[in-house]
C-alpha cells in the first residue's frame, strides 16, 4: 500500500515552490507516493501547483487583512468552514502525514491533521517565523528551518536546521548560458542584469528600472525584467518608446533556472525562496526587501546575506535614488562580483529538498 502525503501552504512563490520541491524530492525518494497539495482559494498556488503536475484542493481560508474591511467579520465563518473542510479531506485522502510550508492555508489542515493522530511536519522558510507556523510548531513532530537561532520561535528540540528547498534545476546554472541566452532573445555580448520582485511583482523595484533604462541601456548592458502582472504593461510601453529589444519583460518567467543562467547580476527581493535560489545559482545580487513582509522579516533575510559580504541591500524606500547607480557600480567591478559570488555559494544548502523529505518519511516509519 503507498504511503500518502498532504502538503498544505501557498500565497506566494515563496511558499509555493519549496512545497513543490519537497513534493518532487518525496517522489524521487518512492514514486509510489501519493502527495496531494491543499491550498486558499483564488491563491496562486491553485494554478502553480497543477501546473507542476500535482493535485491540489482549496479551503475558503483567508488572511486578516490591516485595514478595517469587511472580508475580517467573514474570517470566523471562513475558519469554521475550512476546519471542516480539512477534516473532511484528510478523512477521504488518509494521509500518513502533514506538511506546512506557512501560509494561512496550511493552518486549518495542519490542525486538524494534528487531531486525528497524525504526524505533522512544519518547514520554516524566513529566519522570523511566520504566525501560521508558531501556532503550529506546539503540535509538530518535527519542525525544518533554514536559519540558526530559530529556538526564539519553537520548540528547540524539535528544530532541525536544513536550508531551503528550491527546484533542483537551479544547481549549476552556468553551464546553461547559451541555452538562456536563446530562450530569452539576448545577446551573448552584453552582460545582463536580471531584474524580479517575486511572484507578484514589486512596484518600487519596476518603477526605479523603468526610469533608469536609458542610463542601463547607454552603459552597454542588456536587462531581463519580470515584472508581475500589475505593472507588464507600463514596462511594454516604455521599451517600445525607447525602441530597444535589449530590454525583455515578462510579467512571469517559468525557467527561473535560464534566467538565473543568463544573470550577471541579479535585482531581488529578499524573500526566503529568492535568497536561497541566489545562494544555490550564485549570483552576484542586490537585495531590496519588501517592507510590509510580517516582522520586517525579507530584511532580517537579507542582513544574513550583507553580513557575510554575500549580497547587498538598499532599502525599498531609496530605490529611486539608490538601485540603477548600484547596479551599475557591481555591472561594472568584476572583483566585487566574484567576491559576492564566492561567499554566497558558501551558503548554499543543495540537498535541502532530500533532507526535508527524508524527515517526512521518518515520520511515517
Amino acid at each position: 500500500m503507498s504511503k500518502k502525503v498532504i502538503i498544505s501552504g501557498g500565497g506566494t512563490g515563496g511558499h509555493i515552490y519549496p512545497a513543490i520541491a519537497i513534493a518532487n524530492a518525496l517522489q524521487k525518494n518512492d514514486p509510489d507516493l501519493e502527495v496531494l497539495f491543499v491550498g486558499a482559494l483564488g491563491k496562486m498556488e491553485m494554478e502553480k501547483v497543477p501546473r507542476a503536475g500535482y493535485e491540489i484542493v482549496g479551503l475558503p481560508i483567508a488572511g486578516i487583512q490591516r485595514k478595517l474591511s469587511l472580508d475580517n467579520l467573514l474570517l470566523p465563518f471562513k475558519l469554521i468552514n475550512s476546519l471542516s473542510k480539512a477534516k473532511a479531506i484528510i478523512a477521504d485522502f488518509k494521509p500518513d502525514a502533514a506538511v506546512g510550508v506557512g501560509g494561512f492555508a496550511s493552518g486549518p489542515l495542519l490542525m486538524m491533521a494534528s487531531l486525528a493522530g497524525i504526524p505533522t511536519l512544519i518547514q520554516e522558510q524566513n529566519s522570523y517565523a511566520g504566525i501560521t507556523n508558531k501556532f503550529l510548531a506546539k503540535k509538530a513532530k518535527k519542525i525544518c528551518v533554514a536559519y540558526p537561532g530559530m529556538e526564539s520561535f519553537f520548540p528547540k528540540d524539535k528544530i532541525v536546521i536544513l536550508g531551503n528547498p528550491v527546484r533542483s534545476d537551479i544547481v549549476d546554472v552556468s553551464a546553461r548560458n547559451k541555452e538562456a541566452l536563446i530562450e530569452f532573445g539576448l545577446n551573448g555580448a552584453a552582460k545582463t542584469l536580471f531584474v524580479m520582485g517575486g511572484s507578484l511583482g514589486a512596484r518600487s523595484i519596476n518603477e526605479s528600472i523603468n526610469a533608469g533604462l536609458e542610463r542601463l541601456l547607454e552603459a552597454g548592458y542588456q536587462v531581463l525584467w519580470q515584472t508581475g502582472k500589475s505593472y507588464i504593461d507600463t514596462a511594454k510601453q516604455t521599451i517600445a518608446a525607447l525602441g530597444t529589444d535589449k530590454v525583455k519583460a515578462f510579467d512571469f518567467i517559468y525557467t527561473m533556472d535560464l534566467a538565473y543562467a543568463v544573470a550577471n547580476v541579479v535585482i531581488s527581493r529578499a524573500g526566503a525562496l529568492s535568497v536561497s535560489e541566489l545562494c544555490l545559482a550564485a549570483k552576484p545580487s542586490i537585495l531590496v526587501p519588501y517592507p510590509a513582509a510580517s516582522e520586517d522579516h525579507q530584511t532580517k533575510n537579507a542582513l544574513t546575506l550583507v553580513e557575510q559580504d554575500a549580497a547587498l541591500m538598499i532599502k525599498d524606500s531609496e530605490t529611486g535614488e539608490k538601485l540603477v547607480t548600484e547596479a551599475l557600480a557591481l555591472l561594472q567591478d568584476i572583483g566585487r562580483q566574484e567576491n559576492l559570488k564566492a561567499n554566497i555559494r558558501k551558503l548554499a544548502r543543495p540537498n535541502a529538498a532530500d533532507d526535508i523529505a527524508a524527515e517526512v518519511l521518518k515520520l511515517i516509519k
